[in-house]
């Protein structure tokens, strides 16, 4: 398929002062819950966008100084040398994709409390902490402006040194260089407070210095609020932004421009749609020469091309669309715009900064999973032997297994015991505000339409003896769960209706049935704590019953706080005129009346309820896989076939867990993994100050460590040469296996050669050396097997002796070498002899070190 060229405007570079962006597709600075926590994660995250065609990748928020400290947040930072190079991770991944990398500087103030480093924050005066904490910041005088324009200095030219392209300042989301702009905080009397000029004054000097810091080598952005208050949604309060943008417009290189409401700009789906901010960018490039970016949680180009040509911004902006597809500016290039995962804007990826977790995503699975588990979105290994499977369920789990397991080749037959695919997600998409849920059905529905090695059953309830008529390989069990009638007191699972209460007793299920409750006033009873309690209650206030919500919580929807949208639910409920009651537990329902608890003082008291919908908690739909177990007295080993359950069926959660336990199901199904050998993204503390003295590494280990860490980059292009010559797609296809071997055991020894500051021939000269060598091989294939066969197993003897010279502490690492060679040896004596699955060594080595 080739583009349609109504998107061209969207492939076309644009300068960004001294650099050029190669398109227009634009990620924006978005926290991850990786940051300098986990920078090998954070790299290889951000390098799959770039991969995927996202012109410019900026990192998250990047702590500028000890005194703006984000704990628990794990904010990436530009503290030291350490953070240069461990930013360099990320930087050399992106150009190696031709993008553009960007770094965000940032300073919190009234934000940030400094848990850690336990410094004082400053600001422009001493304002509480603007998240909760019994703290304030210190005042900042002249001296401690000039000390920070100072370190903003000495942060963008490490930014420089790091390799970054593009240098941020940030004047936005009430953090402290914004408050500066802010009429009503800065009251200060000297030149940097008062009139509009002197508020622009610390922002202008910010611009200037940082751009001649980073002189000709990086760009400067300013990132912008467009509006200076909070206001009713697509209604802009302006106060005097524009004038203030107006004296700074063409200072910096690009201008990132936002809003006040971070709630908007961030908004769910629920309450805010695509290109949102539309309203709000009116005025703003008609003001400067510069660039433009903002964002809108774009997912189609149409959308997108539109914003460019009709003026309203020069980049797409995104977070949430990247986190959702890193590929989409490559479908989009390619003409394969069916095949985006657009975002549904669920904010799971925000919840993972919110919990200072890594970040993941509803829709797409392998978010997070790059580097620790070697997970890319767009690829995945082949079938490990013809096979075929069985997954019975086409809920979330299901549908992301058989799409997963159907890319990987396998044969598959999904069965579903209704009409309409989804489970779940189609349930829940029905309900008030959801719609953009079905997306997650919807793609991977399009994208089982189009393989023919998957085929979906509806209406095709199955029991034991159904399972094993198949005759499947595989087995796996996705049938969801069921809300339950009952509630958790956290010693047991107990009703709370009387004998006569039961028929006006509902739950979640119900009421997605479309068997609502006949009369008011209704109580929802919400001890999920995340959205569902609210689109129910909404559902009933629309059928014209009188609604109230009763939760144990201190507020609505508490979990919905990780996904910044708590505020906006309370706030809807409330425009809506649903009674809200906070911290109370319920003790029983007898069809006319509820006895509630408080959670604090154990008072008691009744309120009126004709009808109750308990939102508490699920029971997994495991009958089938209990019953499968019971046919051979629960010995697993005894059936014809693996048997697995994933997602609800295995144990409720969100929908973000299901999609991600069948896309594991599918990924390991062959290629087992050990959990107790997960990568950790952690600093390795070395040896323990009792430890005794270690003796310097001999330079023959030394010599021999840069050998053979130079033969496995050369093994990369050596491998790749050759698959690019064989005519078959079996033959190119194992020896692109070969160069993922060598790939991943230069990148485990890498750190080695790091750590002993070891000079080795570029990786340039290397790789045209690999290609050399390459040159110089039989063309028969046989001929090629033997001669590799005859030459091979040396190698584990000379790595065995490698290891004899090695610390301690460089074993692990080392142990690589001798496995990755054991198991290409393992590999051509199979392909050798003709056999299948001769690619089973290498899949297992891989699938077990990923």
């Amino acid at each position: 398929m080739t583009r349609d060229p109504r998107y061209d405007v969207l492939f076309q570079p644009m300068k960004i002062g001294p650099v050029v962006a190669p398109n227009r597709f634009y990620q924006v600075p978005h926290c991850t819950g990786m940051g300098w926590l986990r920078p090998r994660t954070l790299a290889e995250m951000r390098a799959v966008k770039a991969e995927g065609g996202w012109g410019v990748v900026n990192t998250e928020y990047c702590s500028i100084h000890p005194s703006s400290d984000d704990t628990p947040h794990p904010c990436a930072s530009l503290w030291n040398d350490s953070d240069i190079r461990a930013h360099r991770l990320m930087t050399d991944k992106v150009h190696a994709h031709g993008s553009l990398a960007g770094a965000e500087l940032w300073y919190g103030g009234i934000r940030t409390t400094n848990l850690t480093t336990r410094e004082v924050p400053i600001d422009l005066a001493s304002f509480p902490n603007s998240v909760g904490h019994p703290f304030q910041t210190r005042a900042m005088d002249k001296s401690d402006i000039r000390m920070f324009r100072n370190w903003h200095r000495k942060a963008a030219l490490r930014a420089r040194e790091a390799e970054f392209d593009i240098v941020y300042v940030y004047a936005t989301h009430g953090y402290m260089i914004s408050n500066f702009l802010n009429p009503g905080l800065n009251t200060r009397g000297d030149e940097y407070g008062g009139s509009l000029e002197n508020r622009v004054r610390f922002v202008r000097e910010l611009i200037e210095e940082t751009k001649e810091a980073v002189g000709d080598r990086c760009a400067v952005a300013v990132r912008f609020s467009a509006d200076e208050e909070i206001g009713e949604d697509g209604n802009p309060i302006f106060g005097d932004r524009r004038e203030m943008f107006e004296l700074l417009s063409d200072l910096p290189d690009l201008w990132d421009i936002n809003i006040a409401d971070y709630s908007l700009e961030m908004g769910v789906s629920r309450y805010v749609k695509e290109a949102a901010l539309e309203p709000y960018m009116n005025w703003v490039k008609s003001v400067t020469s510069k660039p433009v970016v903002t964002v809108g949680r774009f997912t189609s180009p149409d959308a997108m091309a539109s914003q460019i040509k009709r003026g309203i911004t020069d980049f797409v902006g995104a977070a949430r669309p990247s986190i959702a597809d890193p590929f989409l500016p490559r479908k989009i290039q390619k003409g394969e715009v069916d095949s985006i995962r657009e975002c549904i804007g669920c904010n799971i990826c925000y919840a993972g900064d919110s919990l200072a977790a890594p970040i993941r995503c509803t829709q797409n699975p392998t978010m997070g999973e790059e580097w620790r588990k070697g997970w890319h979105p767009e690829k995945i290994p082949p079938k490990h032997a013809e096979e075929k499977v069985l997954v019975v369920g086409a809920g979330p789990a299901g549908l992301e297994a058989a799409r997963a397991l159907g890319q990987r080749g396998y044969e598959v037959m999904l069965a579903e015991a209704g009409r309409e695919l989804g489970g779940r997600i189609t349930r829940e998409s029905a309900l008030p505000g959801m719609g953009e849920y079905a997306r997650v059905r919807n793609y991977r529905e399009q994208s089982m339409f189009e393989m023919a090695n998957v085929q979906v059953f509806r209406e095709s309830p199955l029991g034991v003896e159904d399972v094993m008529a198949v005759e499947a390989d595989h087995v796996v069990i996705a049938t969801g769960a069921k809300w339950n009638r009952t509630r958790f007191d956290w010693s047991c699972y107990r009703s709370v209706a009387t004998e006569d209460s039961d028929a006006k007793l509902f739950t979640p299920d119900d009421i997605m049935d479309g068997n609502l409750p006949t009369e008011g006033p209704v109580l929802v009873y919400d001890e999920d704590g995340y959205y569902m309690g609210g689109v129910v209650a909404e559902t009933l206030k629309k059928s014209g019953l009188e609604v109230v919500l009763v939760t144990p919580a201190d507020t609505v929807s508490a979990w919905a706080e990780e996904t910044s949208e708590r505020w906006r639910i309370r706030t809807h409920l409330m425009k809506l005129g649903i009674g809200i009651e906070l911290s109370h537990g319920l003790e029983w329902f007898d069809g006319s009346s509820a006895k509630l608890i408080c959670e604090y003082s154990g008072s008691s008291r009744e309120v009126p309820a004709a009808s109750l919908v308990m939102v508490t908690q699920r029971t997994p739909n495991d009958g089938l896989y209990r019953d499968l177990l019971v046919a051979v007295d629960g010995n697993k080993d005894r059936l014809p076939f693996s048997l697995e359950k994933i997602g609800d069926c295995d144990a409720p959660a969100i929908i973000a867990a299901a999609t991600y336990a069948g896309h594991r199901y599918a990924r390991e199904l062959g290629n087992p993994y050990d959990v107790e050998q997960m990568r950790h993204d952690r600093v390795d503390v070395g040896e323990t100050s009792d430890a005794p003295t270690k003796a310097e590494p001999s330079k023959e280990y030394l010599d021999t460590l840069r050998n053979y860490y130079e033969e496995e980059v050369e093994g990369e292009a050596y491998f790749e040469a050759i698959g690019c010559r064989r005519a078959s797609p079996d033959e190119r296809r194992k020896m692109t296996r070969l160069a993922e071997i060598e790939i991943f055991t230069a990148e485990a020894v890498r750190p080695l050669i790091d750590k002993y500051g070891i000079s080795t021939r570029s990786r340039e000269e290397l790789l045209l050396s690999g290609r050399d060598q390459a040159d110089e091989t039989p063309e028969q294939w046989q001929d090629l097997m033997n001669e590799m066969l005859a030459t091979f197993p040396e190698y584990i003897d000379e790595f065995l002796k490698l290891e004899a010279m090695a610390p301690p502490e460089d074993l692990p690492r080392l142990k690589l070498l001798t496995e990755h060679e054991v198991a290409a040896i393992e590999f051509l004596e199979r392909e050798s002899t003709g056999r299948a699955d001769s690619e089973a060594p290498l899949l297992t080595f891989l699938g077990r070190c990923s």
